[in-house]
């Protein structure tokens, strides 16, 4: 650790201790941590940006999309359906996924937003 990044002495604001815990309480912190474990898979986060830019797209295509196999594919979707971020259909023998609602795909556009920004700024 260096010394620059932490404080010098220990000064504590207890209401805002107090309101920031409070809030947390009262927020579903371990689902959110969830989400973001998932998105935080590379695979997962292209498959995640793959469905942000398409209305939908079959399991074949997003297998092509990120250069796996369908079952490989599909076990990534599966797992990002069982968190609420993908939902799926199907049609005849082909299943469409797509992402679950536009918080997830502002979600997904404002982290490589800020990605953009990092880099830019060097």
């Amino acid at each position: 650790m260096r010394e620059h990044d932490i404080c010098e002495i220990t000064c504590v604001d207890e209401e805002k201790v107090n309101r920031v815990r409070t809030a947390l309480s009262e927020q579903n912190t371990p689902a959110v941590a969830k989400i973001f474990k998932a998105l935080s898979d590379e695979t997962r986060i292209k498959i995640a940006a793959a469905l942000s830019s398409e209305d939908e797209l079959c399991v074949c295509d997003v297998a092509n999309i990120i250069g796996s196999s369908v079952a490989t594919a599909s076990h990534h979707l599966r797992l990002l359906r069982d968190l609420g971020i993908a939902k799926y259909r199907k049609k005849g023998k082909l299943v469409f996924y797509s992402i679950d609602d536009d918080h997830v795909k502002q979600l997904i556009h404002l982290a490589f937003a800020h990605q953009q920004e990092v880099a830019d700024r060097g």
